[in-house]
């Protein structure tokens, strides 16, 4: 059976939530503390006291398991963003303002952050449903920001555009070859796609 051809998943009980936030809590810590390598499956069993079996049936992957780490993260933020919105009087400098709450969140924790990364641009179809899960929240967090709620076929578009830049902006951080300073500038630059600038 393929991914596209699998049937939803029914909802996790109470106990096996708790399961799987432990799963991830353990990932966290060990990609915090040394990157995608330190991400083995037996050890994030073991930390997470779990069976190895049990273990690869919530996450068939360690790419499933950091993209839906990610999912998880992002989930927060919307949460926290929806509590509180961000201030600003233009589209584009609240979504500015936005991912770059975002990305200071990565920036304190950078190995975690670049495992999170590496996992997102090696998902695969067997990943999709996952990092389809991670593109719907960014566009949310984008569209919340903008404070859009019936969003045209163009502001989609410079949505996914957005998406692009900060995703890039992301890995080229990560990988040494950007300053925050760029970052910043390279996000600011495509949000100006949605709406004036702040004077």
């Amino acid at each position: 059976m393929t991914a596209e051809a699998r049937p939803a998943a029914p909802p996790l009980t109470e106990r096996q939530e708790a399961r799987r936030r432990r799963i991830l809590r353990a990932a966290a810590e060990l990609a915090g503390r040394g990157g995608f390598e330190a991400v083995q499956m037996r050890e994030v069993a073991e930390a997470a006291e779990v069976a190895l079996g049990t273990l690869y049936r919530y996450f068939p992957s360690k790419t499933h398991l950091l993209v839906a780490l990610l999912r998880d993260r992002l989930q927060q933020l919307c949460t926290a963003l929806r509590e509180h919105p961000p201030a600003g009087d233009h589209a584009a400098a609240r979504v500015a303002g936005t991912l770059m709450r975002a990305f200071r969140a990565m920036e304190r924790e950078p190995r975690l952050a670049d495992a999170m990364v590496r996992a997102l641009t090696f998902a695969d179809r067997s990943a999709g449903s996952e990092a389809d899960a991670v593109s719907r929240l960014t566009t949310a967090i984008i569209l919340d920001a903008m404070g859009t709620g019936h969003p045209t076929p163009g502001q989609l578009s410079a949505v996914r555009v957005i998406e692009y830049t900060w995703h890039s902006a992301l890995i080229t951080w990560l990988s040494g070859r950007a300053t925050v300073a760029q970052v910043r500038t390279d996000i600011e630059t495509a949000c100006r796609l949605v709406g004036p600038a702040s004077p």
